[in-house]
């Protein structure tokens, strides 16, 4: 059964023969391989395009800053999966990526589209950045949604991380009109939802990225492909000195069940 279209059966990123690999007219063994870095050879893969020294330096900065986040949901998910199979890698990495959804490391997606939308609505009301950034933020206080991109449980007066980007794009002239709409919401938020709303790392890494040219539809790859990094350390960590049935056993512990009593139990 034929499902979708079907007249666009092409692919630009790899072709191979008896003789030669290519990956985006690059000869992966004569041209590539040695001879290009995982930043770089990433940017290539997703864009077709070699990226610029400073646009592999916020790549780097953005991935580094978003690669390890402690055992938040997504790392617990995979180390305890690793913890009932250990022979199941796989099985464990995914666990770990299929947790990162739009509260975890997706929100760095959620965050882009937000600027990007925020952004065109100024764009086409005479460049308004203010007025676009307000109407926004009330619209998020009157339906109740979070501010994407601005707020941090823990560090309410600044996120650190997000601070350095932001500071590493000013310097290398990266900074445009991504990163001024973000500035420009979290100087309205606060004062329209009446509570600290710093920029945190997630509103940061797609603001720095969408200037420096990266596609907005595969913002999702820079958290995924750096989490990646994180989960790696966690397995292995987790397969030399294992703490997947202990986080499970204080998760029993910690949880108190309130649902129905049994007839047996009343009785006690």
């Amino acid at each position: 059964m034929r499902i979708g279209k079907q007249d666009n059966a092409f692919t630009a990123i790899a072709t191979s023969d008896a003789d030669s690999i290519t990956v985006r007219g690059f000869d992966l063994c004569d041209e590539l391989i040695g001879k290009t870095d995982f930043t770089d050879y990433f940017w290539l893969l997703v864009t077709g395009k070699n990226p610029s020294e400073t646009q592999k330096m916020m790549t780097n900065a953005c991935m580094v800053a978003i690669a390890e986040h402690g055992l938040v949901p997504s790392v617990q998910a995979a180390r305890m999966t690793l913890a009932a199979g250990p022979d199941a890698w796989q099985g464990a990495m995914s666990a770990g990526l299929l947790g990162m959804g739009s509260v975890v490391a997706g929100s760095s997606e959620t965050a882009g589209r937000f600027i990007a939308e925020v952004l065109a609505d100024a764009k086409e009301n005479g460049g308004d950045m203010d007025a676009a950034a307000i109407k926004a933020i009330e619209h998020l206080k009157a339906t109740k949604q979070k501010a994407p991109g601005l707020g941090h449980p823990q560090h309410s007066s600044g996120d650190p991380r997000a601070n350095v980007l932001l500071a590493l794009a000013d310097k290398h002239g990266v900074s445009g009109d991504n990163i001024e709409m973000l500035r420009v919401l979290a100087k309205h938020a606060p004062e329209i939802i009446k509570r600290p709303l710093p920029i945190n790392v997630s509103g940061a890494i797609p603001a720095v990225m969408l200037d420096a040219g990266w596609p907005l539809e595969a913002m999702k790859g820079i958290p995924l492909l750096a989490r990646a990094a994180g989960l790696v350390a966690h397995l292995f960590e987790e397969s030399q000195r294992s703490i997947g049935f202990i986080m499970s056993h204080k998760a029993d512990v910690a949880i108190e069940y309130d649902g129905p009593v049994s007839a047996k139990n009343k009785a006690k």
